[in-house]
Formats: C-alpha cells, structure tokens, sequence
C-alpha cells in the first residue's frame, strides 16, 4: 500500500473545504492509505495541480462558482491524461444526472455526510490505487 493518498479538493468555499476534510478525516477507511489534501479555490488552480500529477481522487463542488465542479470535471476528464477518479459534491439529489453527464466517477450532496461521503472516497481509492499497482 502506498504511504498516502493525495485528495484534491475544489471548491470556491472555504467551508465546503473544509467539510470534505471533516467527512474524511486522516484515513476514511482502514484499507485505504492515509489521505493528504490538496485544496483548490479556483479552476487554474486545479488544471495546475492535475498538470504537476499525483493526484489520487478530486473532490469538486458542484455548486462552486464562478466555474462549477460539473463544468471541470468535463474539462479535466477531456484534457488531462490518466483523470483521476472525480467525487461530485452537488446541491440536490436531482442533479444527480448532471453528475452522469459531467462524467463524474461517484456524486454526494451537500451537505456532506460524513459516512456517505467516507464510503465513496474510499471506493475511488481503492479503484485508482489497484489501477496504479
């Protein structure tokens, strides 16, 4: 197992942020590694640190403006080569088919359910980190 995972997580919203890291905590499951977290408040911000690598999992915000988690994921999963495995936060469970067409690997509304939140994280480890092994 690697030593740690690194979460990108995107949101123009400090507490968004900060509710995603909350949900996580260090280790959001025992056969996952421990988690480091890259935050992003803009979209050049998140291009940059997906350009430099090692990113494990994005986390973004759909409702995060001006540009939205959907839009960039879209984005990311044309341009950047390897996309690592997207988590969509979005504000309703009816926007769950804007997360499909987005191409988003899993979606949790906001706001975050520790527990549900957790268990998504942890599955888009585990698949990202055995396609890495």
């Amino acid at each position: 197992m690697q030593a740690t995972a690194t979460v990108l997580v995107y949101s123009d919203d400090a507490s968004t942020r900060e509710q995603v890291r909350l949900a996580a905590g260090r280790r959001p499951a025992a056969d996952v590694p421990p988690v480091e977290f890259l935050e992003c408040a803009t979209m050049p911000a998140v291009l940059a640190a997906l350009e430099r690598g090692g990113v494990d999992v994005c986390v973004l915000d759909g409702e995060a403006v001006p540009a939205g988690g959907m839009g960039v994921c879209r984005q990311i999963k044309d341009e950047i080569f390897h996309c690592p495995p997207v988590l969509l936060l979005i504000g309703r469970p009816q926007d769950a088919w804007l997360a499909t067409w987005s191409r988003a690997d899993a979606a949790v509304t906001l706001p975050v359910d520790p527990v549900e939140f957790a268990d998504s994280l942890a599955a888009l480890l585990r698949r990202r980190l055995s396609v890495e092994a």
